[in-house]
This record gives C-alpha cells, sequence and structure tokens, in this order.
C-alpha cells in the first residue's frame, strides 16, 4: 500500500503528476478542497462545523481540518492506498496528520517535492487561463485548446486569466507558499520520508522518478 503526500509550490505540476500516479498505482485522491465541498453539501457534523468557519469569512482551524481528513481517510474506498493534496500546509497539520494516521493504521510511505524554479512558476502560472463558461482551464505554454479561441469542453468563446495568475501576484503567492512549504519539507525529511524531484522537465520525466520511488515502497 502507497500513502503518500505530493508537495510544490502553485504551478509546479502536482496536478499532472497525481493524474498518473492514480492512473499507474490506483491511489485514492483525496484533496482538501473537495472534501470540504462534499462535507458541506452533505451536511456532515464535520462539513457543517467547517461552513460556520467560512461563512463568517475565517480560516477553518487546523483542528476541524484535521477531523475532515480523518473522516475521508477512514472510508472504505481506499483500498491501494492514497495522495494526499492541499493537507498538510503546517507542521502543526502535520502532526495532527501523524496522530490519525497512527489511528488509522494506515503510515505515510512516502513524501514527494517537486521542485520547480521561482522564475519557472511565474513563467507557467501566468499562462494559465480560463473558460469563462465552464471554468476549464489552459495554459499558453502548455495546454492549448485544440481549436484556437474555442473551449475543449463547452465550446465558449470567452476566455479569461484569474487575478491570482497575474504576474506580480503570483510572485506573492508563491513568497507566501514557500515560507509554509519549507518547514514542511524539514519536518519530512528528519522522517526520512521525503524525496526531492526536479518539476523544471517534461512531465513524463518527472513521473517517471516518482515512479521509481513508488515502485520501491
Amino acid at each position: 500500500m502507497i500513502n503518500l503526500i505530493l508537495l510544490g509550490l502553485p504551478g509546479a505540476g502536482k496536478g499532472t503528476a497525481s493524474e498518473r500516479i492514480v492512473d499507474k498505482f490506483h491511489l485514492t485522491h483525496i484533496s482538501t478542497g473537495d472534501m470540504f465541498r462534499e462535507a458541506m453539501a452533505n451536511k456532515t457534523k464535520v462539513g457543517l462545523e467547517a461552513k460556520s468557519y467560512i461563512d463568517k469569512g475565517n480560516l477553518v482551524p487546523d483542528e476541524v481540518t484535521a477531523k475532515l481528513v480523518e473522516e475521508r481517510l477512514s472510508q472504505p474506498d481506499i483500498t491501494e492506498g492514497f495522495i494526499l493534496d492541499g493537507f498538510p500546509r503546517t507542521t502543526n497539520q502535520a502532526e495532527l496528520l501523524d496522530g490519525i494516521l497512527d489511528r488509522l493504521h494506515k503510515p505515510l510511505t512516502s513524501v514527494i517535492s517537486l521542485e520547480v524554479a521561482e522564475s519557472t512558476l511565474v513563467e507557467r502560472l501566468s499562462a494559465r487561463f480560463m473558460c469563462k463558461e465552464c471554468g476549464a482551464t489552459y495554459n499558453k505554454l502548455s495546454k492549448k485548446p485544440k481549436v484556437e479561441g474555442t473551449c475543449d469542453r463547452c465550446g465558449s468563446h470567452e476566455f479569461y486569466q484569474r487575478e491570482d495568475d497575474k504576474p506580480e501576484v503570483v510572485k506573492n503567492r508563491l513568497e507566501v507558499n514557500e515560507k509554509m512549504n519549507a518547514p514542511l519539507k524539514d519536518y519530512y525529511d528528519q522522517k526520512g520520508l521525503l524525496t526531492v524531484i526536479d518539476g523544471e522537465r517534461a512531465p513524463e520525466e518527472v513521473f517517471e522518478d516518482i515512479d521509481k520511488v513508488l515502485s520501491n515502497k
């Protein structure tokens, strides 16, 4: 069984890598964003607790997020293992996760960090644009619509760039994320779980390295 955390700054290629890992190793991909939406839609106890903070514009406390993660990791669809996406973000959350995994007898097997230079990340993120109708995401560098000016998914011709994908905002986002990411990498490095992989290369090459790490687990 593979239980994995994938780390990396926005634009490092975690989404692409996750898809390939799920395809090959049949892991359950667990995104905290999806978990929040699902728990709130299903009106679970923890979902309603999280919603009470979100509705007031407050951050959801770590303990509430951790309860949500424990609820999700307890579900029966996690047969081959999991990839955690978006949690933990801090060492406090990492410690809470250790407690959850101990209780569920599902120890972490690997933590992979995709490392990409800031200049590359700014270039990648600033090249992102979205369909105004359906929200499909494209990239001027790596993922253009099949027909220029037409959304592959819904056929719309209207696109826009998110405010937080503009270069000056991207730099600030990356600085904030790096401050959170660095202590986490140290935390898992000290536990002997961390592998750093160069994310500057083509997705196929990046996945080759990830495959080597996970195939040895």
